[in-house]
């Protein structure tokens, strides 16, 4: 994809909340880039490097952490939506991976038609449960809708997953001009996923930074480029975490390096 057009209208930042440094979103314009593969992954890192970690399943209504990770247990976010429990009872401890995991409940669409008022609720709990860990990933749904939005307003920063695919980055683009348009400060990375080598992830990112400076006058700052491996697919197939199965495969040594500059970032 060598250009990409602005088809959205002007867009006015509105006032942001407050953040939270250590919440970090992560999020794409659209499925099939390794959004969820890359919550888990990076999740898996730095709790390798000690970190205390919780990984929130926010995809409402198409949750799949659990799935890929071969994860079962009593307690998910559809509990805490429905009343039972609130959402520090939800967390459970993933012990192969070394982090706590509030896993979603996929298939069920009535969670993402939840009202607005719940997800401020939801939020708000997050944000305090999020003082309890040095780093909580949102792995929020694909696209730009209500809950994704409002569920990732108080993050500290984004990191946006996208491919070299020309939907991918259109997609992409928009997120980034709806998340600008909300907070003019939003902090946005980009991650380059399944290039063919870095070389290849970079040209991605200038043509999406292009795009970026041309219509909306922002420069986001590249994450990471992760490249493309086939041991990928074959640690989702089998339910166990890249990291785990593939601990020197590139694609995991790549998330590594992202996380390793995350915990830079964040003074730890």
């Amino acid at each position: 994809m060598n250009r990409l057009s602005d088809p959205m209208g002007d867009n006015p930042p509105t006032r942001a909340l407050p953040k939270a440094k250590n919440v970090i979103a992560i999020a794409s314009g659209k499925g099939g880039v390794g959004k969820t593969w890359f919550s888990i992954t990076t999740a898996q890192a730095l709790a390798a490097k000690g970190k205390k970690v919780l990984l929130f399943d926010a995809d409402l209504g198409l949750a799949n952490v659990h799935i890929q990770l071969g994860h079962v247990s009593d307690r998910d976010l559809g509990a805490v939506l429905a009343g039972r429990m609130r959402l520090r009872q939800a967390a459970s401890r993933v012990e192969e991976c070394g982090f706590d995991l509030i896993a979603g409940r996929s298939g069920s669409g009535s969670l993402a038609n939840i009202p607005s008022n719940r997800l401020v609720s939801l939020r708000n709990e997050l944000m305090a449960l999020s003082q309890k860990y040095d780093v909580v990933l949102l792995d929020l749904g694909a696209g730009v809708e209500r809950t994704v939005r409002m569920l990732s307003a108080q993050a500290g920063r984004y990191l946006m997953v996208t491919t070299d695919e020309p939907t991918a980055l259109t997609d992409a683009y928009a997120f980034i001009k709806l998340t600008y348009g909300m907070d003019a400060q939003a902090d946005i990375r980009l991650v380059i996923n399944m290039a063919e080598n870095a070389r290849e992830g970079e040209a991605t990112y200038q043509t999406l930074l292009k795009a970026c400076k041309g219509f909306l006058d922002l420069s986001p700052r590249m994450a990471g480029v992760i490249r493309r491996d086939s041991r990928v697919k074959d640690s989702i197939r089998g339910q166990t975490p890249i990291l785990t199965k593939y601990p020197n495969s590139k694609a995991g040594t790549d998330v590594r390096a992202i996380a390793e500059k995350i915990l830079r970032e964040l003074g730890g």
